[in-house]
């Protein structure tokens, strides 16, 4: 591989994260300044991706639709997965802020391999136990869940932080299922947004109906006429989501999957800028330190992986 090849994969792999660590920023924002329902973006945010997808799919590569009947009972499985994550995810945000709730999902690898170790049977090394020791104890940190006081004040942040890495992590196990089965990653990116979509807009049916005592589906236009607000829902649907996804594919072809991998691990570096420059969240000493514990196990787990 030419140096010019390499280089052209960094530049890309790292546009790509760039565009991811904007997902949490922009979720908080629409939290903050039209107090949005959590259900509600979650469902209008994998609405414009499935959206985003389609239009990308019939201008360049229809055959993508293609999906094997014995797959769909799978592929909504997946979706159900993604739903319950994006709802949790966004929660997170809200509850946590934009650059905590990043870094806490980011115990995903971690979980991912100990789910692994159970489901798949995977051996550990002496590296990846440490990875996933280190990974833990950052997660702790940054979640605040060493402290008992923290139970009492944000119990909900803390819960909705550890859920969102271990639902990221049930979804990483399906995408590794899908690719087993041969699916396309495009293919399955599609129908599993799709599919979310689907499950989110009973998830806020049955809100209404069972929780808040409200109309069914009357928060679903909450944004009413804010041209501003919807251009934002709309950005986060497709930005963060395709443009990070497909320019994270792409920057494989110039890098192997391993620095690929390593170059994203900066995600919460960056959302942390993000959310510092534009909505003033400056994280504690403790959840830096935490956060430098768990992007250090992360970056050992992937090493650990290269092979």
């Amino acid at each position: 591989m030419t140096s010019s090849h390499s280089s052209r994969g960094f530049i890309i792999a790292l546009i790509a994260t760039v565009l991811w660590s904007t997902t949490g920023p922009l979720i908080s924002y629409l939290s903050k300044t039209y107090s949005l329902p959590s259900l509600v973006l979650a469902f209008w945010r994998d609405l414009f991706v499935s959206f985003g997808m389609l239009v990308g799919l019939l201008l360049f590569s229809r055959s993508r639709f293609s999906l094997e009947r014995k797959h769909w009972g799978f592929m909504i499985l997946y979706g159900l997965t993604l739903a319950v994550f994006n709802s949790l995810w966004t929660f997170s945000v809200q509850y946590n802020g934009a650059a905590v709730a990043t870094v806490m999902a980011f115990s995903s690898p971690a979980m991912t391999a100990l789910l692994s170790r159970i489901i798949f049977k995977e051996t550990f090394s002496k590296l990846k136990v440490l990875s996933i020791e280190l990974s833990f104890i950052g997660t702790i940190l940054v979640s605040g869940a060493h402290d008992p006081a923290a139970w009492k004040l944000n119990p909900l942040g803390i819960i909705f932080g550890l859920l969102t890495g271990l639902l990221f992590a049930v979804y990483n196990l399906e995408g590794k299922l899908a690719g087993d089965r041969h699916i396309d990653s495009w293919t399955a990116l599609l129908y599993s947004f799709a599919s979310a979509t689907f499950f989110l807009f009973f998830f806020n049916l049955g809100n209404d109906l069972f929780i808040t005592s409200k109309a069914p589906l009357a928060d679903m236009f909450w944004l009413g006429n804010s041209l501003a607000g919807w251009g934002v829902l709309f950005l986060l649907g497709v930005a963060p989501t395709l443009g990070g996804f497909g320019l994270y594919t792409l920057s494989i072809r110039y890098l192997s999957p391993t620095i690929s991998n390593l170059i994203a691990t900066l995600e919460p570096v960056f959302t942390a800028i993000w959310a510092y420059l534009f909505l003033s969240e400056v994280m504690t000493n403790v959840q830096l330190g935490g956060s430098l514990l768990l992007m250090f196990g992360v970056i050992l787990l992937r090493l650990g992986n290269r092979e």
